[in-house]
């Protein structure tokens, strides 16, 4: 997430230089203090070449014969990247940095400028020269099939086909989980008030699946069909990246994977006004191997136990939370985190003493949250935009003697 900071005041050059959208474009430059780009989450894939038998580098133009692919991926918050309106909010912040782009647009080919160093290593002072091979309707993909599969003039796939119609090589090293943490795995305090806190890697290497289990194993369920009609089937991967299920338009659906196993304390028909009332609801990660949540700091669970009286009046309420608390002024700082760890298991309690005899009605949700209201109401992200999906809910009938 970006946050705001204070800028550094502009170095003046020998050569000519002006002011281009949070950067410096210059033609030459020799003069300048230039520091190069060393951080891998500074430096875009460089532009590439649409490799022979294509004619577009475009995630639509491979969707022509991939089409089970394309409309998986169409699904996929991937697709979304670039277009997500948080990101796009954040992005017009005065703060946000050059480098944030090069996780949502990995490709040089989707960038307007191309970076070639830093003004006294100052993130606010990027070198920019205009990108001769932008492509804005790529831009519009996000993380596509190029973002991943296209390098070096060359289709990269897990089988390097001498049946496609392109130019295909193999390299399933590549297409490793090592390509997945190149983005989900950024972790950096860039400055005192903005963090990038994307840890996810690095929970599953310190998890118990490290080793027996990496992130294609579950983002990318492995299956048997063809890859392209006509041409036999043989072992795939889906393309829909299915994540923490909320989507980023109001109606539409992404996949989902629920690393939470929900159990629920047993209720009895009826208790006597003397006996006091207990609640359990058990919350394990079972099958995620980071922690839950995981990535974006501001993801949270929210448990919540609502007792009604036979009018619908809720009566008692409790509401417990499973996340990260930061503090981003005037430093970034986090707080608090109870994240679950792979395996771990936690217990909510809701205790009541009732005072009235009568029908009770007990509601037991579980919700995951993208984010609090106060944070898309400062980010002006409309009613049109989800902030959260319930993942389990139960209702519990019983009388009151």
């Amino acid at each position: 997430m970006i946050f705001k900071s204070k800028k550094i005041p502009f170095l003046v050059f020998v050569a000519a230089v002006f002011l281009s959208c949070g950067g410096v474009e210059t033609e030459p430059y020799s003069e300048a203090n230039i520091t190069p780009l060393t951080e891998s989450w500074e430096i875009a894939i460089p532009n590439q070449e649409i490799p022979e038998g294509l004619t577009s580098l475009s995630a639509q133009h491979c969707g022509s014969c991939h089409q089970d692919h394309y409309k998986e991926w169409k699904t996929s918050t991937h697709a979304h990247a670039w277009t997500d309106k948080q990101f796009q909010s954040e992005l017009q912040k005065e703060s946000s940095p050059f480098m944030c782009i090069n996780c949502h647009i990995p490709l040089q080919n989707q960038q307007e400028y191309i970076i070639k160093g830093l003004v006294d290593g100052d993130i606010y002072q990027p070198v920019k020269e205009k990108n001769p091979h932008f492509d804005v309707a790529l831009q519009q993909e996000g993380i596509n099939c190029a973002s991943c599969h296209v390098r070096n003039n060359a289709i990269v796939g897990p089988t390097g086909s001498a049946k496609a119609p392109h130019k295909t090589v193999k390299d399933p090293q590549h297409l490793s989980e090592q390509l997945c943490l190149s983005c989900h795995n950024a972790s950096a305090v860039i400055t005192p008030t903005l963090a990038c806190t994307f840890e996810t890697g690095d929970e599953w290497k310190a998890g118990p699946f490290y080793g027996k289990k990496n992130c294609i194993d579950c983002h990318m369920v492995e299956t048997h069909r063809e890859i392209v009609a006509g041409y036999g089937e043989r072992k795939s991967r889906f393309h829909s990246f299915p994540g923490s299920g909320i989507p980023k338009e109001t109606g539409k659906i992404t996949g989902m994977l629920n690393g939470l196993e929900i159990s629920a304390q047993k209720v009895k028909a009826a208790y006597s006004m003397n006996e006091h009332f207990s609640f359990t609801l058990t919350v394990k990660n079972e099958h995620a191997g980071h922690r839950v949540p995981t990535a974006d700091p501001e993801r949270f669970f929210i448990i919540q136990f609502d007792l009604k009286d036979a009018s619908g009046k809720v009566v008692a309420t409790q509401k417990d939370r499973i996340g990260e608390e930061w503090q981003w002024h005037p430093e970034a700082i986090k707080l608090s985190d109870n994240n679950l760890n792979p395996g771990e298991e936690r217990s909510f309690t809701f205790n009541n003493d009732f005072k009235v005899k009568g029908n009770y009605t007990l509601t037991v949700s579980v919700s995951k949250h993208r984010m609090d209201e106060e944070t898309a109401n400062y980010n002006k992200l409309g009613d049109d935009y989800p902030l959260f999906i319930s993942i389990f809910e139960e209702e519990y009938q019983f009388t009151v003697d």
